[in-house]
């Protein structure tokens, strides 16, 4: 340990430790605008500048290591006004829309701004009104509000390998674009949003179908279904103050806000594990292209499709169970219940902005119509509760609508990175084996480390399987495959690290706190299920006696299994 004077007060630290994490750790808040945890510091924004004593300069604390006998002010009158004087800067061409802005009660510069008491415009820049991207089915661009902070260029480089935005040009004529300076449609954007969640402003936010559903649900002559998925109902509480799982009082929302079906998408996860389950051992025991890849995050669908398309018959077939969920709402739920195709309009509410994305996507539908028609953010139905008044902290608990209600354990951890395989293998595991997986707990599969393996025993097969969240990961296990090897029978991949408790429709911001605690509601509600396997499911098997025949089979096959193709950057 080193010894350092912060602020008059001595303290230690790790060697070569972070100045800026040694001064969040010791309670000390200094603002930043382009810092993110656990990524490569740059010291863009400037606003983390402190004074260190023998220094004549200012100093990024973000881009700065501790040192023996080091003496820091973090708020010296000097280090403020630089502070401020760079705030002012920012707002001196920034828009004043804030009224509008969809970032209005979450703006990490307008926060900034008041804390450091910035209250008129001192400086005025020469604005350049730049166009809306609205090109993309999932996200819009507003280049007008971009600070130039890099956030959303480092997470698309370093954690999703994408690189679909980048810095253009020098000095007074630098901006983050992308590729080709067009739109988002014509680049190697994969709309996972992860740029999204991280951007201080709203230069990036999702493209909202609040509207719409709106309108919807004031339309009589509409019946208006809705799903949530499992990561929703255990992050959607932190917007009131409620900790763990909030299914019950979210179920008692969604109904007070007008919808007359609430579902949980949690039951469409066990009936991906039914016809995922049967397809993994399809392929284990007759030859199949192996290692099977899952296809529940569309994000990773098209990062497959687009820079490693020779894989694409490594990818299940399965639809993701929201899509599972919309295609039965429409082809079997609707007319069951005499409810006229063009008369009912299916909703979902998921942590992703890619969902947008593949509820638009042509295998999604038959007969002209999307089987899901529009998709809501966490973000956004959190908005939407508060417009109506309503707050989750004092709702009562109300039960989903059967029949796709009924969900098991397995069903609500997908919402967690390791969650699928963990469900996949547990059905597997009977299928296979005949016996359930003891405990019907899968260790390796859980946890926040970015990628997991292990090697399991499930009746007369060893299986390699991975885990594997962020699309960087992801692919630097492509290149081993592509290498040569050939120890894995069953990869999970999620887009976002940490799975869709942290996708990017979930709440702005980077707290690696909060997707452990969201992990951990997930895994408590499995812990308490009285069904703990897809399989198990009551609601489940009937789907199958009554509709669908056996799992894998040919009825089943046609409504909730698809195709993909290569694609390039321009589609």
């Amino acid at each position: 340990m080193i010894n350092l004077n912060i602020n008059g007060r001595d303290i230690q630290a790790a060697p070569a430790a972070n100045l800026l994490n040694v001064l969040r750790a010791e309670g000390v808040r200094v603002p930043t605008l382009c810092h993110l945890e656990g990524m490569t510091p740059t010291g863009a924004c400037r606003l983390c500048v402190v004074e260190i004593e023998g220094q004549q300069r200012l100093a990024p604390s973000c881009a700065l290591q501790v040192s023996e006998g080091m003496r820091v002010q973090t708020h010296s009158p000097r280090a403020v006004e630089a502070r401020k004087t760079i705030v002012e800067l920012l707002l001196a061409d920034h828009p004043d829309d804030c009224l509008y802005c969809p970032r209005n009660h979450s703006c990490d510069l307008q926060d900034i701004a008041f804390e450091l008491g910035v209250r008129q415009r001192r400086y005025h820049g020469a604005r350049e009104f730049k166009p809306l991207d609205l090109s993309s089915p999932a996200m819009i661009r507003e280049p007008d509000k971009c600070i130039l902070c890099g956030r959303c260029v480092r997470v698309c480089e370093e954690i999703q390998s994408v690189s679909a935005i980048d810095f253009v040009g020098r000095g007074a004529k630098a901006r983050v674009e992308t590729a080709f300076e067009q739109g988002l449609n014509v680049s190697s954007c994969v709309y996972c949003g992860q740029c999204v969640r991280v951007c201080p402003t709203s230069a990036l936010h999702e493209h909202s179908h609040a509207e719409q559903v709106m309108a919807a649900l004031a339309d009589p002559q509409k019946t208006v279904v809705i799903q949530h998925a499992p990561a929703v109902s255990v992050t959607i509480g932190e917007a009131f103050n409620v900790k763990g799982d909030c299914a019950p009082a979210l179920t008692t929302a969604l109904r007070r806000l007008g919808f007359d079906r609430v579902f949980d998408t949690a039951y469409s996860a066990d009936l991906t594990v039914m016809e995922e389950a049967h397809e993994l051992v399809h392929r284990v025991t007759t030859g199949g292209a192996l290692p099977m890849m899952t296809s529940c995050s569309p994000a990773w669908i098209k990062f497959v499709e687009t820079f490693y398309p020779h894989r694409l018959a490594h990818l299940s077939t399965c639809k993701s169970p929201q899509q599972m969920l919309g295609a039965v709402i429409k082809a079997i739920y609707a007319p069951a219940e005499g409810i006229a195709a063009d008369d009912i309009v299916s909703v979902a509410v998921m942590p992703c902005t890619a969902k947008k994305f593949e509820a638009e996507r042509p295998e999604m539908g038959r007969d002209g119509r999307a089987d899901i028609d529009y998709v809501l953010t966490t973000r956004e139905l959190i908005d939407l509760i508060r417009m109506r008044g309503l707050d989750l902290a004092t709702l009562p608990g109300d039960e989903p609508d059967m029949p796709f209600g009924e969900r098991s354990g397995a069903g609500k951890i997908f919402g967690a990175s390791g969650g699928v395989m963990e469900s996949a293998v547990r059905t597997a595991h009977q299928i296979i084996a005949g016996a359930p997986l003891p405990g019907q707990i899968f260790k390796a599969a859980r946890g926040q480390a970015l990628r997991k393996e292990a090697q399991i025993q499930v009746g007369e097969h060893q299986m390699g399987v991975a885990v594997v969240s962020s699309l960087g990961e992801a692919r630097r296990l492509l290149e081993e495959l592509d290498a040569g090897r050939d120890d894995l029978h069953f990869i999970e991949i999620m887009s976002c690290p940490g799975g869709c408790i942290n996708g990017g429709g979930q709440p702005t911001g980077l707290d690696l706190k909060a997707i452990e605690r969201r992990a951990a509601a997930l895994y408590a509600v499995d812990k308490d299920a009285p069904l703990r396997t897809a399989h198990e499911n009551p609601q489940i098997q009937a789907l199958y006696a009554a509709h669908l025949g056996a799992p894998g089979g040919e009825i089943s096959h046609a409504l909730l299994h698809t195709h993909y193709a290569p694609r390039d950057i321009l589609r």
